[in-house]
């Protein structure tokens, strides 16, 4: 059962810089302790995947991306067609991409990651 949001965001919280970096074997990217808690609680192995593969292809654009996952409201879904969207800056509020899900069951309305040196990490553990 997933853990409820409240909890996994008071949780996340408490990442902060990481005692060991996982990998994932294909891409070779990094993610640290609170991307492993929060694949394991929220079952979303594909948004560290996914978001790994976008923000390598971005690097040669940015050596910093932030990452913000964002739920729509109702009236934005209906209108553009897509629950979430993902986007892409160079943390100075430059986009670099967007993406959009149609549908997802990621629990949390929204999240912030950064891409740096080849490793996805939470703000927190930057």
């Amino acid at each position: 059962m997933k853990a409820q949001v409240n909890e996994i965001k008071e949780r996340l919280q408490y990442f902060t810089g990481t005692e060991m970096f996982y990998q994932i074997p294909l891409l070779r990217t990094r993610f640290t302790d609170g991307l492993k808690y929060l694949s394991e609680v929220a079952e979303c192995f594909w948004l560290i995947t996914d978001t790994s593969v976008i923000a390598k292809s971005l690097m040669n654009r940015s050596e910093f991306i932030t990452i913000d996952f964002k739920r729509l409201p109702k009236e934005k879904q209906d209108f553009l067609g897509y629950e979430a969207e993902i986007i892409y800056s160079d943390g100075n509020d430059n986009i670099l991409e967007k993406h959009g899900y149609r549908a997802t069951d990621f629990p949390l309305d929204e999240l912030r990651l950064f891409f740096v040196n080849d490793t996805l990490m939470l703000p927190s553990e930057y």
